[in-house]
């Protein structure tokens, strides 16, 4: 299934552009994550297409990988599961691994601003077979008071790399929101980077803490970083070399 993914990916990514010019993307893209985060809050990692492309065939396998491996790990995917909202879905991978791990069939419920990482998400969820719909919507407005939520035990809340991202208003308005969602239940898988010169972090303490009290545990994590050729070959041409997958960690962790 992930090699007929990544298949489809270059096929769908490398229509109009060589390999050549999407490294050059990806290592204009990694320049922005390490060392203008400040832009990302603008939507900097995706504009133009290339930069699209290098997010989504190096960070959405990668993403993949780690959050998959993670979700073993915490035993998250043990956890049986109606629904799952992605806030901030990205690519939809995230919400993708969880509904896959879990083997239940959870449907995915994903939420981004970016027109192009929704029509993405459509797509990967297609592509792996998860019953899935992404929509347009910031991720600090979205609304969690669902019908769904009634049965909050069954429900997954995810934000993979997307809190770090947001304005200090409304990332305190998704906590309140996140608070919540735990409390009445639902299942939580907050998912960022270790590195902490990646931006201003000063609100993941803040979180930790709130949410501790509803038995939300904080986590680093540190995985072989087994890629697929494509993915390696890709990120040696932007001179990256990923020997580990790591991300640190918001859960309802059993």
């Amino acid at each position: 299934m992930l090699d007929d993914w990544i298949e489809a990916l270059e096929k769908r990514h490398l229509a109009n552009l060589t390999r050549s010019e999407v490294t050059r993307a990806l290592r204009a893209l990694s320049s922005c994550y390490v060392e203008r985060r400040d832009r990302l809050s603008a939507g900097a990692a995706l504009e133009g297409a290339g930069k699209r492309a290098a997010f989504a065939l190096f960070y959405g396998p990668l993403h993949f990988l780690t959050i998959t491996e993670i979700l073993e790990a915490s035993r998250l995917s043990s956890v049986a599961l109606d629904a799952i909202f992605d806030l901030g879905c990205g690519t939809g991978v995230g919400g993708a691994a969880w509904a896959l791990a879990s083997g239940r069939g959870a449907s995915v419920l994903g939420f981004d601003r970016s027109p192009w990482a929704v029509a993405e998400a459509n797509w990967t969820y297609r592509e792996l077979g998860v019953q899935g719909r992404a929509v347009r919507a910031d991720v600090g407005s979205v609304t969690l008071d669902t019908p769904t939520l009634a049965r909050a035990s069954r429900v997954g809340l995810m934000l993979a790399y997307a809190v770090n991202e947001l304005l200090d208003e409304p990332r305190e308005e998704l906590l309140t929101a996140v608070k919540s969602a735990v409390a009445a239940g639902a299942q939580l898988l907050i998912v960022e980077p270790i590195a902490t010169r990646l931006g201003n972090t000063r609100w993941w303490d803040a979180w930790r803490q709130a949410l501790a009290p509803a038995g939300v545990k904080e986590d680093e994590w540190r995985f072989p970083a087994t890629l697929p050729d494509a993915v390696r070959d890709l990120a040696k041409g932007a001179g990256l070399r990923p020997r580990e997958l790591t991300a640190r960690t918001l859960s309802t962790r059993r």
